[in-house]
């Protein structure tokens, strides 16, 4: 099972993270999350609030709002994937 390690925030809608795998870095949440609970993660002040829920081991904001492990794994694949062809 994936967990979160740490995180910590960047700028704008970015957010560095550490998995439990070993896999770190910078992923941009920008237009990624949608839905009523992430209405207020569009305040880049309220995003910075990000923290790591020491139960549940992923992302969670003050509002109640949480990712899941694997969808921010597959947010931080994507755009290193990108990144790495010169595309991001």
């Amino acid at each position: 099972m994936l967990h979160i390690k740490s995180i910590r925030y960047l700028k704008d809608f970015k957010l560095w993270v550490s998995f439990d795998d070993g896999t770190e870095g910078t992923i941009d949440f920008d237009g990624k999350l949608h839905g009523s609970i992430f209405e207020p993660l569009s305040d880049r002040h309220f995003f910075s609030r990000a923290s790591v829920d020491p139960e549940l081991e992923t992302i969670v904001w003050p509002n109640g709002a949480d990712l899941a492990p694997e969808f921010i794994k597959a947010l931080h694949t994507s755009q290193h994937k990108k990144d790495s062809f010169g595309q991001a």
